[in-house]
């Protein structure tokens, strides 16, 4: 069944280019996968615009109608896997208004395509060599440690530099040379589709990995690879009233990419254990102290604990139940009133009620 692309688009058959490149930028965005968007409609919408954005296939479109989608099948018109033919997008996306005063650029719409396809998976990057995976751990601290900063050894088993050929992949001797593949340069050109809807791609060479060399012989350790699984440990520095659940980065610090790639990062997610103690409202710490009636009225100096220790508080005179500051500390009052009371302290206790009316 024929797609109707103008229908995708939202544009009318008679939508000038500028109409239809404009329908496009917001529909992509719309439809980003990276953004939240779904695939099959962000792939649509692409297809769409390859054609309509083009005379030549715009003009094929309309004049065959059905048989366009059809003939496309059969070959006729080429294929449209992937992302299709690049310079497209770039003329959509080149210099368009990002709303902020700024341009929005084709880098801006596909970087986190990218960066998503290298986090985690080691697959080549744009332009370069295969990137390391990156590792996620969680580290749990308590409540003190994560209001004053603490450092912490964690231990991870993870691809590092082989140590015999320091990361080349090459038996230490051996000679290396230029990849006869690409000539050094790493990459290709890769062709795909046919008639007037050919693209092409650069991706990494398959014999060097991007590298752009040609071992001699390979290390025996690491098998060519340059790098090897290994447990090492690894500082890290918890920074002063890091947050529950709050997420430190460190470049480079996850696996190393193989044939000399650079590394994946490295994420640790914090998570704070409770102390019963206090609760924790943004950075400050809540104490609950309950008091009696005669310590709310006369007054008194009571020890309270903190992250640091105990220390004793001063209560005032004729405090009543509510906040009182202590630092990043607010320590909550409250004044007990007893249920059971002895006739001698009840008849106290009625004096005192004449005294103050």
């Amino acid at each position: 069944m024929s797609k109707d692309y103008y229908k995708i688009l939202g544009v009318g058959k008679s939508a000038s280019p500028d109409e239809v490149k404009r329908a496009y930028r917001k529909l992509a965005q719309e439809h980003h996968p990276d953004k939240g968007g779904n695939p099959d409609k962000f792939k649509e919408v692409n297809e769409a615009y390859q054609v309509l954005s083009d005379p030549q296939k715009r003009g094929q479109y309309d004049q065959f109608g059905s048989t366009f989608e059809q003939a496309r099948s059969q070959g006729g018109f080429g294929g449209f896997e992937g992302f299709r033919d690049f310079s497209s997008f770039a003329e959509a996306f080149g210099g368009a208004a990002n709303g902020n005063g700024g341009s929005f650029g084709f880098e801006d719409l596909f970087s986190g395509v990218f960066n998503r396809a290298t986090r985690g998976s080691g697959r080549a990057q744009r332009g370069g060599r295969a990137r390391g995976a990156d590792i996620a751990v969680d580290i749990e601290i308590s409540l003190a440690e994560a209001h004053s900063g603490v450092d912490k050894e964690i231990n991870l088993y993870r691809l590092v530099v082989c140590e015999k050929c320091n990361g080349s992949g090459a038996e230490p001797g051996s000679k290396i040379k230029e990849c006869p593949t690409c000539r050094g340069r790493g990459q290709m050109e890769k062709r795909s589709g046919g008639g007037f809807f050919t693209f092409s791609q650069i991706v990494n060479c398959p014999d060097c990995h991007g590298s752009g060399r040609k071992i001699e012989k390979k290390c025996m350790v690491c098998r060519g690879e340059g790098r090897v699984k290994e447990n090492k440990n690894l500082k890290i520095k918890i920074p002063a009233g890091i947050d529950n659940g709050q997420v430190i980065s460190l470049s480079g610090q996850g696996e190393v990419a193989a044939h000399g790639g650079p590394a994946g990062d490295l994420y640790i997610t914090v998570h704070v254990r409770p102390d019963p103690r206090f609760t924790r409202i943004g950075n400050d710490l809540h104490y609950n102290l309950p008091v009696n009636f005669t310590q709310a009225a006369l007054g008194d100096k009571i020890e309270v604990p903190t992250l640091v220790g105990w220390v004793k508080l001063k209560i005032p005179e004729g405090v009543e139940s509510g906040a009182a500051g202590f630092g990043d500390m607010l320590v909550k009052i409250t004044v007990k009133t007893p249920k059971k009371i002895s006739h001698r302290a009840k008849g106290l206790l009625e004096e005192l009620k004449k005294e103050l009316e």
